[in-house]
């Protein structure tokens, strides 16, 4: 069994610092979040430029090559709405640790980046969308299928496509949460690999309730089969309940000190 894969979510163009980086090309903001998450045990890290509509392809070489270059070629997440910025990052990219992985396709208006992420031989996240959330699992699971189809059509390995179900905020969408947790047992029955925004489920709650609502719903996804995740990896709940559901799984080997590897 393979270990939980991490995707660090702290370089968001969200965050203040971030976007003030971001704006005057400051690599120390960027460099410490991207520091911090890969000691906390992120496997790849997201850059999120937002649409980035003015300078989104030069900002997003910039940022690739700098992490890369400062981190022994950590495998990138490339997150932006902006398509011509993917693929400026897909040129500069090194693969020497892992492949580049474009976030994200739907099964609507961007479902274009299968294209390119075919066309460089990258790994794609692939949300179970079309227009907004999906009314229901049959919804979600067609759009997987399509999503599918037209990545082994371009020749993708399904391996290389993480799906999507769609993590739904909790305040305000409790009766969705079951669903969501079926989905990716389905997803998984059928040997696909699967990811998604963790912090959603817990947006809008009280700060302190936060971690422990993900940290539930991140155990019970891996109990379905979920393989990765775009988390804050530099959240030490989280993580100890990742490394616990990991070891029994069976996808690492138990140690009395398997909490501090």
């Amino acid at each position: 069994m393979e270990r939980f894969m991490i995707i660090g979510e702290r370089i968001h163009c969200i965050s203040p610092s971030i976007r003030k980086a971001l704006e005057e090309k400051n690599p120390e903001p960027i460099l410490k979040r991207a520091k911090e998450q890969i000691d906390a045990g992120a496997h790849y890290i997201d850059f999120n430029i937002g649409p980035a509509e003015r300078n989104g392809e030069e900002l997003m070489t910039w940022g690739v090559k700098l992490i890369q270059e400062n981190f022994n070629n950590i495998p990138i997440a490339l997150d932006t709405a902006n398509k011509k910025a993917i693929e400026a990052g897909l040129k500069v990219y090194n693969r020497e640790n892992g492949k580049p992985l474009v976030n994200s396709a739907d099964a609507g208006p961007r479902i274009d980046l299968l294209d390119l992420a075919a066309e460089y031989d990258a790994k794609c996240i692939a949300l179970c969308a079309k227009e907004g959330i999906p009314r229901d699992n049959d919804e979600r699971m067609g759009y997987c299928t399509e999503l599918l189809e037209k990545g082994m059509m371009l020749g993708m390995d399904p391996e290389d496509i993480l799906f999507d179900p769609l993590c739904l905020v909790i305040k305000g969408m409790q009766e969705k949460q079951m669903e969501v947790l079926e989905a990716i047992r389905m997803m998984t029955e059928m040997g696909l690999k699967t990811t998604g925004g963790l912090s959603n489920i817990s947006n809008g709650a009280p700060k302190d309730i936060r971690p422990i609502l993900d940290s539930a719903f991140l155990s019970m996804a891996m109990a379905n089969g979920f393989s990765s995740a775009i988390i804050n990896p530099c959240d030490k709940e989280l993580m100890k309940a990742i490394k616990s559901c990991d070891v029994i799984k069976g996808n690492i080997l138990y140690a009395d000190s398997y909490l501090e590897l």
